[in-house]
């Protein structure tokens, strides 16, 4: 019996083989694209959040109160069908280079981007607080500005800090990729929804979608270990 499930998982793998990789690549792609803005608007609201401008301050953390205080499911529902009928307009489908973008996938990007930078700003937060003060001293000292000293010497020292956490928040931001399925995004698990409302397969299927984000989160935690011992070493 446990050959003839072994010769079924493997059958209806490679049968299925090419659309996972389609949503594999589509699931990176938002992935990566979503951390490269999050980083953006984490370094943005983190510095807010560490200013001395008082509505700075406010505005940081009524922005990460509510991402981080409410379900990325809500946020999805909210951004993707509550915004649109609103505020009237449609997500728009857009062509970069040779590379088409959907509607859907621009959306998802957007409410990625966001949900990701609520979390990305706490981890720029720490991480420039974890750079000896003495650091800013020295750079004021010696002649650079409050931003300069920030971009030039801070902030540098602060991301080699971060770089294994920004690795798990890109793990955090893939999985939470699959909650896309709610609005149609054909991500590795739309894509599964997809093939066993065709073949029934739900138990083998979810079986295989499983193995790939499993794989995919153990290679970027490997990733994220190196990466802590590299950057640790001589500490």
């Amino acid at each position: 019996m446990s050959n003839i499930m072994e010769w079924k998982v493997i059958a209806l793998f490679v049968q299925h083989f090419s659309t996972f990789m389609n949503a594999l690549v589509l699931t990176l792609e938002i992935s990566i694209i979503s951390l490269a803005f999050a980083t953006i608007l984490g370094v943005v609201f983190g510095l807010f959040k560490i200013s001395k401008i008082k509505p700075l301050v406010i505005l940081s953390n009524f922005y990460t109160s509510i991402i981080r205080g409410t379900p990325l499911l809500v946020q999805i529902m909210f951004i993707y069908f509550g915004v649109p009928m609103v505020f009237g307009f449609k997500w728009p489908m857009l062509m970069i280079g040779t590379w088409k973008v959907t509607s859907m996938m621009t959306s998802g990007i957007v409410i990625m981007s966001i949900n990701a930078g609520a979390y990305m700003t706490e981890l720029v937060r720490g991480g420039v607080e974890a750079v000896d003060k003495g650091q800013m001293e020295a750079a004021r000292s010696s002649g650079l500005s409050y931003g300069q000293a920030m971009i030039k010497i801070i902030l540098p020292q602060a991301f080699r800090v971060m770089l294994p956490s920004i690795i798990n928040q890109f793990i955090c931001t893939l999985k939470d990729t699959s909650l896309l399925s709610i609005i149609g995004l054909r991500e590795l698990t739309q894509n599964t929804k997809i093939i066993v409302a065709n073949n029934m397969e739900s138990f083998t299927m979810y079986f295989i979608v499983g193995v790939y984000y499993w794989l995919i989160v153990n290679v970027l935690t490997m990733i994220a270990s190196w990466i802590e011992r590299r950057t640790s070493y001589g500490k």
